[in-house]
Protein backbone atom coordinates (compact mmCIF):
# COMPACT_ATOMS: atom_id res chain seq x y z
CA UNK A 1 0.00 0.00 0.00
CA UNK A 2 1.34 3.66 -0.41
CA UNK A 3 2.17 5.67 1.73
CA UNK A 4 1.74 9.92 2.29
CA UNK A 5 4.04 11.76 4.70
CA UNK A 6 2.30 15.52 4.98
CA UNK A 7 4.66 18.42 6.77
CA UNK A 8 3.01 21.58 8.10
CA UNK A 9 4.51 23.40 11.20
CA UNK A 10 7.48 21.50 11.90
CA UNK A 11 5.21 17.97 12.51
CA UNK A 12 4.23 15.39 9.99
CA UNK A 13 1.41 12.90 9.01
CA UNK A 14 1.67 9.50 7.97
CA UNK A 15 -0.99 7.10 7.03
CA UNK A 16 -0.80 4.52 4.52
CA UNK A 17 -3.52 4.32 2.02
CA UNK A 18 -5.11 2.31 -0.71
CA UNK A 19 -4.21 2.90 -4.71
CA UNK A 20 -6.07 5.57 -6.21
CA UNK A 21 -6.44 7.90 -2.97
CA UNK A 22 -5.56 11.61 -3.11
CA UNK A 23 -3.32 13.45 -0.96
CA UNK A 24 -6.25 15.42 -0.30
CA UNK A 25 -8.13 12.16 1.18
CA UNK A 26 -4.49 11.04 2.72
CA UNK A 27 -4.14 13.98 4.45
CA UNK A 28 -7.87 14.38 5.88
CA UNK A 29 -7.49 10.18 6.94
CA UNK A 30 -4.00 11.49 8.62
CA UNK A 31 -5.99 14.69 10.34
CA UNK A 32 -2.87 17.02 8.76
CA UNK A 33 -4.31 20.80 7.77
CA UNK A 34 -4.76 21.03 4.47
CA UNK A 35 -7.16 23.21 2.99
CA UNK A 36 -9.66 22.15 0.29
CA UNK A 37 -12.31 25.15 -0.19
CA UNK A 38 -14.05 23.63 -3.13
CA UNK A 39 -14.53 20.18 -1.06
CA UNK A 40 -11.77 18.55 -3.44
CA UNK A 41 -13.63 19.07 -6.91
CA UNK A 42 -10.79 21.39 -8.35
CA UNK A 43 -12.40 24.48 -8.40
CA UNK A 44 -10.15 26.03 -5.98
CA UNK A 45 -6.18 26.09 -5.28
CA UNK A 46 -6.44 25.85 -1.75
CA UNK A 47 -5.70 21.85 -1.32
CA UNK A 48 -2.01 23.21 -3.17
CA UNK A 49 1.02 20.90 -1.68
CA UNK A 50 4.41 20.54 -2.96
CA UNK A 51 5.42 16.81 -3.39
CA UNK A 52 9.29 16.82 -2.05
CA UNK A 53 9.42 12.93 -2.83
CA UNK A 54 7.34 9.99 -4.66
CA UNK A 55 6.43 12.33 -7.84
CA UNK A 56 6.82 9.57 -10.00
CA UNK A 57 4.36 7.35 -7.77
CA UNK A 58 1.41 9.87 -8.81
CA UNK A 59 -1.15 10.60 -11.76
CA UNK A 60 -0.12 12.97 -14.45
CA UNK A 61 -1.25 16.20 -13.55
CA UNK A 62 -4.31 17.10 -16.32
CA UNK A 63 -5.31 20.21 -18.19
CA UNK A 64 -7.65 21.49 -15.82
CA UNK A 65 -5.41 21.03 -12.70
CA UNK A 66 -2.12 23.29 -14.53
CA UNK A 67 -5.08 25.57 -15.20
CA UNK A 68 -5.69 25.88 -11.00
CA UNK A 69 -2.20 26.17 -10.32
CA UNK A 70 -1.58 28.87 -12.64
CA UNK A 71 -4.00 30.77 -10.10
CA UNK A 72 -2.27 29.31 -7.35
CA UNK A 73 0.26 31.23 -5.05
CA UNK A 74 3.82 30.18 -4.79
CA UNK A 75 3.86 27.55 -7.29
CA UNK A 76 7.26 25.33 -7.74
CA UNK A 77 8.52 22.43 -9.41
CA UNK A 78 6.83 19.99 -7.33
CA UNK A 79 3.29 21.74 -7.07
CA UNK A 80 0.22 19.57 -7.21
CA UNK A 81 -3.13 20.04 -6.11
CA UNK A 82 -3.91 17.36 -3.15
CA UNK A 83 -7.88 17.03 -4.86
CA UNK A 84 -6.15 15.92 -7.90
CA UNK A 85 -2.76 13.83 -7.48
CA UNK A 86 -3.67 9.76 -6.79
CA UNK A 87 -1.51 7.58 -5.63
CA UNK A 88 -1.14 5.46 -8.63
CA UNK A 89 1.94 3.10 -7.29
CA UNK A 90 3.30 1.84 -4.04
CA UNK A 91 5.69 3.53 -1.94
CA UNK A 92 6.22 6.59 -0.07
CA UNK A 93 4.87 10.28 -1.14
CA UNK A 94 6.06 13.27 0.48
CA UNK A 95 4.69 16.66 0.81
CA UNK A 96 4.86 20.05 2.55
CA UNK A 97 1.63 21.49 2.83
CA UNK A 98 1.66 25.57 1.75
CA UNK A 99 0.74 28.61 3.32
CA UNK A 100 -2.19 28.89 0.99
CA UNK A 101 -3.62 25.12 2.17
CA UNK A 102 -2.99 26.16 5.78
CA UNK A 103 -4.47 29.79 5.43
CA UNK A 104 -7.53 28.10 3.82
CA UNK A 105 -8.05 25.65 6.43
CA UNK A 106 -7.59 27.40 9.50
CA UNK A 107 -10.14 29.43 7.86
CA UNK A 108 -12.29 26.59 7.01
CA UNK A 109 -11.56 25.67 10.81
CA UNK A 110 -11.93 28.52 13.06
CA UNK A 111 -12.17 26.19 16.27
CA UNK A 112 -8.60 24.40 15.10
CA UNK A 113 -5.58 26.10 16.86
CA UNK A 114 -3.13 27.65 14.42
CA UNK A 115 0.18 26.63 15.71
CA UNK A 116 1.48 30.14 13.34
CA UNK A 117 -0.23 32.41 15.78
CA UNK A 118 1.48 31.10 19.31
Amino acid sequence: MPKVRLHAHGRSWEVEVPLGTTILAASKQSGAPEGDACGGVCACSTCHVYVTAGRELLSEAEEKEEDILDKAFDVQLGSRLGCQARLERDGLVECTITRESLDAFYNEHPDAKDPRKG
